[in-house]
């Protein structure tokens, strides 16, 4: 085991693209075994973590995501950049399953021996983002890459859960598709460090341009999350590479603004203990969810509640209590 861990640390510190697959395979693995030795991995991994520039991008459906990843990829390549991505794709509700097809969204960036794309399911987790995407972010950063861009199924869920693990968050928006300001919730603005109106070419660049003003507006009524930054609004467009630069020096002031104020290292902060405490949130579900006698008891509890036979409050008191021992499973009948 402790062999194994050596080369899987020392692959990836000298950037061992196989290594890296390998491992995030590892930390994706739902069996104990191998979440320890992604742990044991991990920890030593930390010290050679935390100097990549973290990119949250997210957007309405259709806007083009991964169109724009590409064309944002291959521009920071080209400036010698090593750039990571991790593409969540949306599980199915039904089955779990996952298209998983970012890769071939991205074919240019996908071959560029300088980008590494790891496609993720969400496994249906909340904010669209997968279940192990903090852990897979810093295997990234200890490998080499120094800007990591995390791809969301941007479905209008709990899009704070991919803020919380970036250090900048941008916002694609899609001109010409309807009352624009109408399809996108406060928070979803009060997120945003930058909103880009993508596919602004062509015929689309008079309601590309409507559209900005529009965001532009409603982004002033809005108090800035940061004393530090005001988010702007450009146009962009990922088929013909425009605005792309622009963007990217925004992230780049953006990250400089918020190093010389001292905000970035207190995210940081901020992030790391959110996320200890959504590994023990996660922690207790799955011990839940093992116990000996919750899983005897659940179905006929479940079966009660259903019926009307048990109130839902009583139930899950019951259900939290079998943890500590309290009482004995079906006491309750």
């Amino acid at each position: 085991m402790t062999s194994a861990i050596e080369t899987s640390v020392s692959g990836l510190l000298s950037g061992d693209r196989r290594i890296l697959a390998k491992t995030i395979t590892l930390i994706e693995s739902s069996l104990m075994c191998h979440q320890d030795t992604a742990q044991a991995i991990m920890e030593r991994l930390l010290p050679h973590t935390g100097n990549a520039i973290r990119l949250g991008i997210t957007g309405v459906p259709g806007v083009g995501k991964s169109s724009f990843i590409e064309s944002l990829g291959m521009t920071l390549v080209e400036k010698g950049r090593r750039v990571a991505v991790l593409a969540v794709d949306p599980s199915s509700i039904r089955s779990g399953g996952s298209i998983l097809a970012d890769k071939t969204r991205m074919e240019r960036l996908s071959t560029d021996g300088r980008a590494f794309i790891r496609p993720s399911p969400s496994g249906g987790t909340l904010g669209g983002v997968a279940r192990k995407t903090r852990e897979s972010m810093l295997v990234c950063e200890a490998a080499g890459f120094d800007v990591i861009i995390v791809e969301t199924v941007g479905i209008g869920q709990s899009e704070t859960t991919v803020a919380s693990m970036v250090d900048f968050f941008l916002v694609l928006m899609l001109a010409g598709a309807g009352d624009e300001l109408q399809g996108i919730k406060k928070g979803f603005l009060e997120l945003a460090d930058a909103l880009a109106i993508n596919k602004a070419d062509g015929d689309n660049m008079e309601r590309a341009r409507i559209a900005r003003k529009d965001y532009e507006t409603a982004l002033h009524l809005l108090r800035p999350a940061s004393p530090n930054w005001s988010p702007p609004v450009v146009m962009c467009s990922a088929k013909e590479r425009t605005g792309i630069d622009e963007i990217w020096e925004i992230v780049l002031k953006h990250r400089e603004r918020m190093t010389a104020s001292g905000e970035l290292a207190e995210r940081r902060k901020s992030q790391s203990l959110a996320w200890m405490w959504s590994l023990v949130k996660e922690g207790f579900k799955e011990r839940f969810n093992r116990h000996p006698d919750v899983q005897r008891r659940l179905p006929q509890l479940l079966r009660q509640v259903e019926n009307g036979e048990v109130p839902p409050p009583v139930a899950a008191c019951e259900l939290l209590a079998l943890l500590d021992g309290e009482i004995q499973p079906g006491s309750a009948d």
